[in-house]
This record gives structure tokens, sequence and C-alpha cells, in this order.
């Protein structure tokens, strides 16, 4: 696997893995029985922990770049020309 390849499946994973965390732990105030204040969104998450999600997200990307990694490595998929 060339590094920029590399390097484009580690972002798309990453992505892929940051779309999967957004919703993880969100609670909305109408969740929490909370009242909205006008002219906010009912659905708006309270907290959102970016950060932190963005950090779970490299990681679990990191996790599955490997596999990938790996599995190219030993032609697990039969991609290569015999």
């Amino acid at each position: 696997m060339s590094p920029l390849l590399g390097v484009a499946i580690y972002v798309i994973l990453w992505w892929l893995s940051f779309f999967v965390m957004l919703p993880v732990g969100a609670q909305s105030p109408h969740e929490a029985g909370e009242t909205v204040e006008p002219g906010s969104e009912v659905g708006a998450p309270k907290v959102h922990n970016i950060r932190k999600k963005a950090l779970w997200a490299a990681g679990i990307a990191a996790v599955l770049w490997l596999f990938v990694f790996w599995a190219v490595s030993v032609d697990l998929f039969g991609m290569r020309p015999h």
C-alpha cells in the first residue's frame, strides 16, 4: 500500500468513525425535560463534546486502518493479479 493511499484510507475511516460518534451521548434539553429557550433548536444537544468524539474517532479509525493494512498486506480479499 502506498503512503498516499494509506493516508487517504485513514481520512475516510476517520470521517466515517466521526459521523458514527456524533450522536453518541448527545442529549437535547427536550429529552432531558428542560425548557427550551426561544430561538434555539429543540433537538440541539446541550453539550456536544466534539473534541472527545474526534479523539475517539481517531482511535477507532487507527484500529480499522490497521485491519485494512493487514488485509491488504496478506491479500485477504484476493485482489492481486496472479
